[in-house]
C-alpha cells in the first residue's frame, strides 16, 4: 500500500446537480457506474507507451513490467535472475547480485539491484523510446526504435536469456568495466565475457563476426539475412554449462502460458506452464527455462531433471531444459463462518461483547460521506463492511437473529449507497485503461492504480456474505452485476480483452500478486499485505460458490492456493530456501522485484510491520497456522523489536496504542495455541479497524474447542475446514451453498451430510 494522500471533499449538492452533465452515469441492474470521473476527481493514468497493436487491449497494470507503459524512462525490470532496463542509449541486461543493507531499524534489507549492466544497442540507428509490444503470461516483447527501424527484446521471468531481433544492421555491446574473454571453444557464433566474477555469453547467428573495439566495447557484425542474437548470464564458468546454453540459445521464446485445474475430488490445484519457441537456426533443442523455489521445491515431476542454479532474491532459480512443467498444490479450504460456541466458562463474556458490538454497530462503519473522517476510500469502507459481516456471522451462529438482521440491513445499505453513486462515493469505469476505480481516491488507487485487489476483496467478500442470506440481492439485474464488475477488474481470466487485463494483480509465474499499478521504483514492483491479497481470492471463491459461478470459484481456488504457497516461501520462508543468512527478521513484510525488507509504507513500528501480513484474520486465514513453531517465533520477535523501536525515539506526536492490533496477534497465536491466545488477549485492549472484540473472542473460543488447523486432511468440496485437537480428535466443517443436499467426503474416510444453505459439523 502507498502513503495516504489527502484531498478536498466536494459539496454533495453540487455533485448531485452535476452528475447528469459530465459524469456519464450507466445503469447496471440497480447499480450505477460512471464513464468519466467527476470534475474534481483525477482520472487514472494514461498507458501511452504501448505499440499500436498493444493499445487495442486493456493495459496490463500491476505487473512486474508495468513501469514500461507509464514511464518514458522506465525503471529496472526484475525478471530473475536477470534484470533489464530500456534506456535512450539501448537495452541494459545484468545478472543481479546480493547486497546486505543495514537500516536504522537495526536490522538489514536484502537487495539485488540492477547494476553493472551490459548495454545492447543497434549500430545502424538510434534505439528510440521503449514500448510494450507484446505480452504473454510471463514473457514480454519490448520494441525500441522509430518507424521501420526497430530493436525488439523478448524477456521472461526466470529465463537466463534475453532474445533480440533488429530490423537491420549490426549490434553494439558495451560493458560497464573492462572484461575478460570467456572461452567459447570452437563456436565462433559465441562471444563469451567475464566481468566482476559474472559470466555472460552473446549468441549470434551463423556468419556473425565479433569485433573487439575496446576493452569495454564489441561489435557484432550480423549477416543481412539473420539480424538476431540472444544473450545470457551463466550460473558458473564451467565449459559444460556454456555447451548447455549453446544448445538452447536459438530457441527464442514466442509465447508463455499458464493453465490451471481445480481437481475437486482430491482438493488439489494442478498448474501447467508451457513455453512456445521459434527455432532461429540449427536443431530444435527447446528452451532452457528457470523455476522458482515455489515451483521446484517438493515437486517430484521435475526433481530429476533440474540443472544448474542461480542465486536470486527469491532463492535458488533452477534451470530446466523443457518447454513445459507442472505443479500440484493441495487446497485446504475454508467455510464462510464457524459454528456457534454453545458452552464454556467464557460464554457469558462472548454474549457481553457481542451485545455491545451489535448495539454500537454504527460506530463500526465509517460515515457515508466521511466529512469528519480521513478514511474516505473504498479501502476503509471495505474494512468497515468486513467488521459488520464478521460480527453478523457470529451473532447469527450465537442465536441473535435480530442482531444478525440489523447488521445485514446495514451492510446492504452501505453497499447500495456506493453502488448507486448517489453521494460523494462512486465507481468509474475507465475504458481507455481498462479498469474500475473508486472515488474518493486514497493510497493512489486511482492515480497510480494501486491495491485494487486489497480494496475490492473486502467488497466482494461482504457482497458474498449478503448473498448467503439473500440470494435475490445478488442477482445480476439487482446488485450482483456491480460485484461482477469488481471481480472482473482484479481477476479476469480471459486474455486479450479490451475491457480488463488478464489477472490484473496476479503474477502467474512468481505465484503472487503485485500492489503497485505503475511499478515505480528502483527495485521494481512490490507487495506488502500478502494477507489482504489472499482475502481477495477467498472472496472470489465464496462469491463464485454462492452465485453458482464455478469458473470464478475455480479461478479463486487457483489464486488462493498459489498465493498461499508463495507467501510461505517469500514472506515467511517456511522451507528455509529463500532468506539470506544475513537477514535478521523472522519474516518479510515487503517483497519487491529486487529487494525484501521488514518495514511498511507508513510506519516502521514493529507491531504494524508484523500485522500487515496477517490481517484481516478470518475463516480463510487458517493457512497462517501451517507452522505453529513459526507462529510463535514470529510473535516472539515483537518484544525485542518494540524495545529497539522505543529506544530509537521514533514515537510520533500521537503514537498508536502500545497494544495496537493485539486482537490480530491473539487470533494469529490461536492458530498455534488457543489457550495461550485467550490468556494473552485483553478484552479492553485495542481493536484493529477491520475487526471486532466479538469476532476475536469467538475465533479463539472456537479454536479452543475445535483444535488447530489440520493440513493432513482434505475434502471433495470447495468450502470445508478440518481441525485437530491435542488428543488427536478432529472437527470437520463443510458448507453447502447449493440448493440440494450433498455428501462431503474427507480424505481420511470420514463423510458429512450437508443440507442446502447449511454449515455442517462433525466431531
Amino acid at each position: 500500500m502507498k502513503c495516504v494522500r489527502g484531498g478536498c471533499l466536494a459539496v454533495l449538492v453540487g455533485i448531485v446537480a452535476s452528475i447528469g452533465t459530465w459524469a456519464q452515469p450507466v445503469k447496471l441492474g440497480a447499480s450505477t457506474y460512471f464513464l468519466s470521473p467527476r470534475a474534481a476527481d483525477q482520472a487514472p493514468p494514461t498507458a501511452s507507451l504501448r505499440t499500436e497493436a498493444m493499445a487495442k487491449f486493456a493495459a496490463p497494470t500491476n505487473q512486474w513490467y508495468s513501469t514500461l507503459i507509464f514511464n518514458p524512462v522506465p525503471d529496472a525490470l526484475f525478471a530473475h535472475p536477470l534484470t533489464f532496463r530500456p534506456t535512450p542509449a539501448g537495452f541494459e541486461m545484468a545478472l543481479a547480485g546480493k547486497e546486505i543493507v543495514p537500516t536504522e531499524r537495526r536490522d538489514v534489507e536484502v537487495h539485488y539491484p540492477h547494476r553493472d549492466a551490459l548495454l545492447f544497442s543497434p549500430v545502424a540507428f538510434e534505439p528510440g523510446p521503449a514500448r510494450l509490444a507484446k505480452t504473454s503470461d510471463w514473457s514480454i516483447d519490448i520494441a525500441m526504435g522509430n518507424g521501420s527501424d526497430q530493436l525488439t527484446a523478448t524477456i521472461a521471468h526466470a529465463s537466463p536469456f534475453a532474445y533480440f531481433q533488429l530490423s537491420r544492421g549490426d549490434i553494439r555491446v558495451k560493458l560497464p568495466v573492462p572484461a575478460q574473454a570467456h572461452d567459447a571453444g570452437a563456436d565462433t557464433r559465441v562471444l563469451g565475457l567475464k566481468l566482476k566474477g559474472k559470466v555472460y555469453a552473446v549468441f549470434g547467428p551463423t556468419g556473425v563476426r565479433w569485433e573487439k573495439v575496446s576493452a569495454q566495447e564489441w561489435i557484432g557484425h550480423l549477416p543481412a539475412s539473420a539480424t538476431y542474437f540472444s544473450a545470457a548470464a551463466l550460473p558458473d564458468d564451467k565449459p559444460e554449462t556454456l555447451k548447455l546454453f549453446s544448445r538452447h540459445a536459438y530457441a527464442f521464446i514466442q509465447d508463455t502460458r499458464v493453465d490451471w485445474r481445480y481437481l475437486s475430488a482430491a482438493s488439489k490445484v494442478e498448474t501447467t506452464f508451457k513455453v512456445t519457441t521459434r527455432v532461429m537456426e540449427g536443431q530444435d533443442n527447446g528452451p532452457l527455462i528457470g523455476l522458482y523455489p515455489h515451483q521446484w521445491f517438493n515437486n517430484a515431476s521435475v526433481a530429476d531433471r533440474l540443472g544448474p542454479a542461480y542465486d536470486s532474491i527469491r532463492g535458488k532459480i533452477r534451470l530446466l531444459a523443457a518447454s513445459d512443467f507442472k505443479t500440484e498444490l493441495s487446497y485446504h479450504g475454508f467455510v464462510p463462518y464457524w459454528p456457534g460456541v454453545k458452552e464454556g466458562p467464557r460464554l457469558g463474556e462472548l454474549a457481553d461483547v457481542m451485545g455491545t458490538d451489535v448495539r454500537k454497530r454504527r460506530e463500526l462503519l465509517p460515515d457515508k460521506e466521511n466529512r469528519d473522517n480521513w478514511r474516505t476510500s473504498a479501502y476503509w469502507q471495505g474494512k468497515g463492511l468486513a467488521r459488520l459481516t464478521q460480527l453478523m456471522s457470529v451473532a447469527e451462529q450465537q442465536g441473535d437473529l435480530e442482531g444478525r438482521d440489523r447488521l445485514l440491513a446495514m451492510t446492504k445499505e452501505r453497499l447500495e449507497y456506493w453502488f448507486t453513486g448517489a453521494g460523494r462515493s462512486y465507481f468509474h469505469l475507465d475504458r481507455k485503461l481498462g479498469t474500475v476505480v473508486s472515488y474518493p481516491d486514497e493510497f493512489f488507487a486511482v492515480e497510480q492504480m494501486n491495491d485494487h485487489h486489497f480494496h475490492y476483496g473486502y467488497w466482494i467478500r461482504a457482497a458474498a456474505d449478503v448473498a448467503l442470506r439473500d440470494p435475490a440481492w445478488a442477482a445480476r439485474d439487482k446488485w450482483g452485476g456491480m460485484v461482477e464488475l469488481l471481480t472482473a477488474d482484479i481477476a479476469t481470466s480471459e486474455r486479450g480483452r479490451s475491457d480488463f487485463p488478464f489477472l490484473r494483480n496476479f503474477d502467474p509465474y512468481e505465484g503472487h500478486s503485485w500492489a503497485s499499478g505503475i511499478g515505480l521504483g528502483a527495485f521494481g514492483n512490490n507487495q506488502e499485505s500478502s494477507s489482504e491479497a489472499v482475502n481477495a481470492w477467498a472472496a472470489l471463491i465464496l462469491w463464485g460458490e454462492v452465485t453458482g459461478n464455478t469458473a470464478l470459484r475455480d479461478l479463486g481456488i487457483y489464486l488462493y492456493a498459489t498465493e498461499v504457497n508463495s507467501i510461505n516461501h517469500y514472506w515467511f520462508d517456511l522451507q528455509h530456501q529463500v532468506f539470506a543468512p544475513d537477514y535478521l527478521n523472522a519474516e518479510v513484510s515487503m517483497v519487491f522485484g529486487g529487494k525484501y525488507a521488514h518495514n511498511t509504507w507508513w510506519t516502521d513500528e514493529p507491531r504494524q510491520i508484523h500485522g500487515i501480513n496477517l490481517l484481516p484474520v478470518s475463516t480463510y486465514s487458517t493457512y497462517l497456522g501451517r507452522d505453529p513453531a513459526f507462529v510463535k517465533r514470529n510473535l516472539g520477535a515483537l518484544k525485542g523489536e518494540s524495545e529497539v523501536y522505543a529506544a530509537r525515539g521514533k514515537l510520533p506526536p500521537n503514537p498508536p496504542p502500545p497494544d495496537i492490533w493485539q486482537d490480530i496477534f491473539a487470533k494469529y497465536l490461536a492458530l498455534a495455541d488457543p489457550v495461550a491466545a485467550l490468556a494473552q488477549w485483553d478484552r479492553w485492549g485495542s481493536v484493529e479497524l477491520g475487526d471486532t472484540r466479538t469476532h476475536t473472542l469467538h475465533w479463539m473460543l472456537s479454536l479452543n474447542q475445535m483444535g488447530t488447523p489440520d493440513f493432513g486432511v482434505t475434502a471433495d468440496t470447495a468450502l470445508y475446514s478440518v481441525f485437530k485437537r491435542a488428543n488427536g480428535d478432529r472437527t470437520y466443517l463443510a458448507f453447502n451453498a447449493g440448493k440440494a443436499p450433498m455428501t462431503v467426503r474427507f480424505s481420511d474416510g470420514k463423510s458429512l451430510e450437508v443440507p442446502p444453505g447449511t454449515l455442517a459439523r462433525r466431531d
